[in-house]
């Protein structure tokens, strides 16, 4: 059992170190909310889990509860981190902040290609 708690906590902090990696890396503030909002999420389920399942380890209507009660707060997070993100992003499109674009490296403009040749 602890093997796996070991695991679940591995896997927690990898996927919370590729969101802070993600969220340093994107161009701009609508792709940095997506690994901000996908990659937080599975981290801390994987996390808490772990940590629910460590505590188990001495079996009681105690511990029982507490991991219930853990269980639930990754729930929680699991339904309003997607739609905290989404409101955010909708704020931002409503307050007319335009998503990142990518720049051509030189500053030619390329001729059309019709496809009647």
């Amino acid at each position: 059992m602890d093997i796996l708690v070991i695991i679940l906590l591995a896997f927690g902090f990898l996927f919370f170190l590729g969101g802070a990696v993600g969220i340093i890396r994107m161009p701009d503030f609508y792709s940095r909310l997506h690994p901000a909002g996908k990659l937080d999420t599975l981290g801390i389920m994987a996390m808490v889990g772990g940590l629910a399942l460590y505590n188990l380890h001495h079996f009681s209507l105690g511990t029982v509860l507490l991991s219930i009660k853990m269980m639930l707060i990754v729930f929680f997070v699991f339904m309003s981190s997607p739609t905290a993100t989404h409101s955010i992003v909708d704020a931002g499109m409503r307050a007319g902040l335009r998503p990142w674009t990518r720049k051509p490296k030189n500053n030619t403009i390329q001729p059309r290609e019709t496809g009647k040749e």
